[in-house]
């Protein structure tokens, strides 16, 4: 990653990668010399990604920063077949893993400073898949957890729709629920609380004017 071949896009690429190295060394290093969190976490991928999060988030003082955002994954929740068994599989490690880590944060003393929030591509029919799959077909709205002692929690926002086939709230006639609340809203009421300027979130989400409620009846 030294070597000067003469390339700029070569060297820059370089570059990037090298900081990723003397970043990861770092972190390391501090997670080596970090107090050990005694909460437990599920063996399981999330429990594992949300274990490495609040190891990090346990270490922030070293690693000198203030504010901090992290990603996890978790996929099978695409239930064109075995809904049921799917989703109760995948939303138990879900409820598990959430459970563990707020309990860290709880540990750490940062409960009113972080929010862990729900996100995904799409939601489900209410009408199944054809056939004897006993799945469903992508949809549109969907609901979302965001937790966190910063959040005005034990509340439902948003309207919840009418569970009904054809029903005032189906966009097709399947089920697929038009969402009352937009990601630009749901995104927007986040970045305010983790510090964007208001007068700064219509850049952020270009989308937001198209929306009433700017940001949403705060949920934080």
């Amino acid at each position: 990653m030294s070597f000067d071949n003469g390339l700029t896009l070569i060297q820059a690429s370089n570059s990037i990668a090298s900081n990723g190295v003397n970043q990861a060394t770092k972190l390391n290093q501090a997670l080596a010399s970090g107090t050990p969190l005694t909460t437990a976490f599920p063996n399981t991928s999330l429990g594992a990604q949300m274990s490495q999060i609040a190891k990090i988030v346990n270490v922030r003082a070293a690693l000198g920063v203030s504010r901090q955002i992290f990603f996890a994954y978790l996929g099978g929740f695409d239930t064109h077949d075995l809904e049921l068994n799917d989703q109760g599989t995948g939303l138990t490690q879900v409820s598990q893993a959430l459970n563990a880590f707020y309990s860290a944060t709880v540990e750490m003393g940062v409960n009113q400073s972080v929010v862990t929030f729900t996100e995904s591509d799409f939601g489900r029919t209410l009408q199944p898949s054809g056939g004897s799959t006993l799945g469903t077909d992508h949809a549109w709205g969907s609901h979302h957890i965001v937790m966190g002692d910063a959040v005005k929690g034990g509340d439902l926002y948003g309207t919840f729709p009418t569970l009904a086939i054809q029903g005032p709230d189906d966009a097709n006639n399947r089920g697929v629920w038009i969402p009352t609340t937009s990601i630009d809203q749901y995104g927007a009421t986040l970045a305010a609380w983790f510090g964007v300027d208001p007068a700064q979130l219509s850049a952020v989400f270009p989308n937001l004017g198209n929306f009433s409620g700017l940001p949403l009846p705060a949920f934080l």
